[in-house]
């Protein structure tokens, strides 16, 4: 059975019924109503977080001297970096022509689309003065306040802008098509009138679906290249500090695999149970899921190649600083997190090396959320292990998070999936224009 097309032979008009089907006729299933409230509540969380930690400040974090940055910023990274796949897998399998991304592109864009916005959160709040944020942007100003471009702050709002602005426009322009497509085939006048406005006058003509093509290649070539710079830029705000653990030419491209990882295994997470509830099966088949497994394994092993090649330049070049860093996390108080981090995603992943476990939903989704929980364990060790340990024992202090740490997290992955919820019901969830492209000529060749 072939990857590229649907399990079961469909016309592109059975293509368009199917996908149309879910956001106009098909009523929210139970699972999805438990979700929902489940992620209502935990936005609400995050929402009450907010307010204290403006009302109070970021002191109600665990963070202190000598670890001055903890929980926040690990979301921070960790969002980033899953955000970075949805464009990898849609922008760069589009360039290469590789037909399979047909089925994943669209929930996976919307997925990098809702991973920043959560992920932009966190540096505006641990800036202690949030409604200063407006700072960052190098607007025209009389007072001669001008952002510090020295501050690694700067290049965060200038990464995650253009990649924002960049990925939101991909995802929309793909989108303007099948909204057409969904107002055509509405009959409740609210409707129609909701998706005419988002699809913009579209009509199917020849010149418009020129202008789309062209549209299309321009911002998948712009997001490529973003992919790999927004994250390499996350990374030199490590990197370009003295501390020791922090200060390699390593991190850019470790950062790169380690987003491109933790974003697949998302990808993943999110597409077993999508195809499960609203009975996709035909179009993400267990082809798809092997090829995400793959990347998921190839991205992983860099990953590893990473962990192996900072400890060997640590022992290799001999440098105490490097040695005590390193001797910190194999042996020290956050050992044991360490460990953790080596066997979500070092470890787990070997068992995709045999493709029962590829073509396992199960096993895939287990190993997927290992990982998810692997890279979010790897970011905190990285940023907790350089700074709980100095060379004056007066400075050293432990980290210990907060209840409102842990409000911070659980409430950012509640706010993601609650879009995300709203993403199924209210837009289609697979490339129509794609389907319908595989499906015709799955008949001409039949033909």
């Amino acid at each position: 059975m072939s990857d590229r097309e649907p399990a079961h032979p469909a016309t592109p008009a059975e293509v368009t019924d199917i996908v149309t089907g879910i956001v106009l006729h098909r009523r929210a299933g139970t699972a999805w109503k438990v979700a929902f409230a489940a992620s209502c509540a935990l936005t609400a969380l995050l929402a009450a977080s907010i307010a204290v930690l403006l009302v109070r400040g970021v002191g109600v974090w665990g963070i202190a001297m000598p670890v001055a940055w903890g929980f926040a910023i690990t979301n921070y990274v960790w969002w980033i970096g899953i955000g970075m796949a949805g464009t990898f897998i849609s922008a760069a399998l589009y360039l290469t022509r590789q037909g399979w991304r047909s089925s994943l592109n669209r929930f996976a864009e919307a997925m990098t689309v809702f991973a920043l916005a959560v992920s932009a959160l966190f540096p505006v709040l641990h800036l202690g003065r949030p409604w200063f944020s407006y700072w960052l942007a190098p607007y025209p100003d009389r007072m001669g306040l001008w952002p510090q471009w020295r501050s690694a702050l700067v290049w965060d709002f200038f990464a995650i802008g253009a990649y924002v602005v960049v990925s939101l426009l991909y995802f929309y322009v793909g989108l303007v098509p099948d909204l057409a497509a969904v107002r055509d085939r509405a009959r409740r006048r609210g409707q129609q009138v909701f998706y005419g406005l988002l699809a913009l006058g579209w009509r199917g003509e020849a010149r418009e679906w020129e202008r789309h093509a062209t549209l299309t290649k321009i911002l998948a070539g712009l997001a490529v290249p973003l992919v790999f710079s927004v994250h390499s830029m996350v990374a030199l705000d490590f990197s370009e500090g003295l501390l020791p653990g922090w200060h390699s030419t390593l991190f850019p491209p470790f950062f790169v695999a380690g987003a491109l990882f933790s974003g697949t295994a998302m990808v993943i997470v999110l597409a077993v149970p999508l195809r499960r509830a609203y009975a996709l099966g035909d179009f993400i088949t267990d082809g798809h899921l092997d090829k995400l497994a793959r990347l998921m394994l190839a991205a992983g092993l860099v990953v590893t190649y990473g962990y192996a090649a900072e400890a060997f330049t640590a022992y290799y070049g001999g440098d105490p600083q490097e040695l005590a860093v390193q001797s910190n996390r194999l042996h020290g108080a956050y050992a044991w997190l360490y460990g953790l981090t080596i066997a979500c995603n070092s470890v787990a992943i070997q068992a995709l090396w045999w493709p029962r476990v590829r073509r396992s939903t199960p096993a895939l989704l287990v190993i997927a959320a290992l990982v998810l929980a692997g890279m979010w364990m790897e970011r905190f060790m990285l940023i907790v292990t350089s700074l709980y340990r100095d060379y004056l024992p007066s400075s050293w202090g432990m980290f210990y998070p907060t209840w409102w740490d842990a409000a911070f997290l659980a409430g950012s992955i509640g706010l993601f999936a609650l879009l995300f919820l709203l993403f199924v019901r209210l837009m289609p969830v697979l490339s129509i224009v794609e389907l319908r492209r595989h499906a015709a000529e799955l008949v001409d060749r039949r033909a």
